[in-house]
């Protein structure tokens, strides 16, 4: 088990104060948003005596609930509202047209539909004390949980509100970094396992992973992890024997993360982690990266592990990386083709980016997903998520 270890408090928006009335006095307290999200403007007690159906007309309407019932029933009443989401009316589904979208159009619905089910869900509302206790009825301890997320009580800042669902969020985060998750690629318990900090995207697809373990390496020397997040695969390449790796980020909480596991996994003397965007100083022989796969607007900042705007991350690790890569290095590019199969980029457009930076692609090894959406037709984008593969691409200079 990993030694808890606090993380610096998230940046908070301009506006982080939250406002309403109570016994016809106005009040306020500290909002705390993770997504950034604005303090809701129009709010409502709310406790064991509201039903289903007003919370979620409320909730709909822009009105958000702040929770002073049991805790457990306000968990409950959120369950009760996502089922009324989730319960297509008839009148829709007679109206739904009857082809079926373009994948684009239907990721952008998808996208679009999550969103504003979030929205709704995100309008029940609890209160946090200042010392990280929750004021309700059966509420559990989560003190630890928000130290690891927010870093050490600042009894100053007074009390906060927090979304529920965020809540769980944070607390089923802290379960997984307490916990640890498994790589097979590092080896043998219990030097194994990889523990995702809150805000940190966890390694629970282990096909990318796998082929990084399994890929012929070039000639030793040092090698750079750009993005290293976790850090689960700076700590594979140095399982594989590599002596010396860089590994890169730019989020706080990403770098923490890493300093962690590799410090728990034993390999903190053979990794550099240092902040920076994309790629540190100097030439490596080998230079990883597993950028994110989609290029599309993330909604929030754990979204950046998944959505690449414009795909910057991916085109800034192409043009860096002749400049970047010792005579007779690799480039391994770790990425899905589920954009593709979204309609979202093109294998061409990603050939051209090879050469329009003077890559030539030595070998690709390719991975199906192993995730259960990937066999599971009720999953939504199901089409395109049984047709994935994940592929890591070998890359070297052109014409060396």
């Amino acid at each position: 088990m990993p030694t808890p270890i606090a993380s610096s408090p998230s940046t908070l928006p301009a506006d982080s104060t939250i406002h309403w009335t109570e016994a016809d006095q106005p009040q306020s307290a500290h909002w705390r948003s993770e997504r950034g999200a604005p303090a809701p403007k129009r709010v409502v007690l709310a406790d064991d005596t509201m039903s289903a159906d007003t919370a979620y007309r409320l909730a709909c309407e822009g009105t958000a609930l702040l929770w002073r019932g049991d805790f457990h029933n306000a968990r409950q009443l959120l369950q009760a509202i996502a089922r009324r989401i989730d319960k297509t009316p008839a009148r829709k589904q007679r109206k739904a047209p009857k082809e079926a979208a373009a994948p684009a159009e239907a990721f952008h619905l998808y996208r679009q539909a999550q969103a504003q089910r979030a929205r709704v869900l995100n309008m029940l509302l609890l209160p946090v004390n200042a010392d990280y206790t929750i004021p309700l009825r059966r509420a559990p301890n989560v003190h630890a949980a928000c130290l690891a997320a927010w870093g050490p009580a600042d009894l100053a800042v007074g009390p906060s509100v927090i979304t529920l669902r965020e809540l769980q969020g944070l607390t089923s985060t802290h379960e997984w970094r307490r916990k640890g998750l498994e790589i097979a690629a590092l080896g043998e318990a219990p030097l194994n396992r990889i523990h995702p900090h809150y805000g940190v995207f966890s390694p629970v697809r282990g096909e990318y992973i796998d082929l990084v373990a399994k890929a012929p390496l070039p000639a030793p020397g040092v090698a750079f992890d750009i993005g290293t997040g976790t850090g689960v695969l700076a700590a594979v390449l140095v399982r594989r024997g590599v002596a010396q790796v860089v590994a890169t980020d730019t989020d706080p909480r990403a770098l923490a993360c890493a300093r962690d596991n590799l410090a728990l996994l034993g390999v903190a003397k053979q990794v550099q982690v240092v902040q920076t965007d994309l790629f540190p100083e100097g030439q490596a022989t080998l230079i990883v990266c597993n950028p994110p796969w989609l290029p599309a607007r993330p909604g929030s900042p754990i979204e950046h592990a998944v959505y690449d705007e414009d795909s910057r991350m991916l085109l800034g690790f192409l043009a860096g990386l002749k400049g970047h890569l010792a005579p007779g290095g690799e480039g391994w590019l770790v990425l899905s083709d589920f954009a593709e199969h979204l309609g979202l980029r093109t294998r061409a457009e990603l050939l051209a980016a090879f050469d329009t930076h003077g890559l030539k692609v030595l070998e690709r090894l390719d991975a199906k997903p192993l995730h259960p959406k990937a066999t599971d037709a009720t999953a939504a984008l199901h089409a395109a998520r049984a047709a994935e593969v994940t592929s890591l691409w070998r890359l070297a200079v052109a014409g060396v």
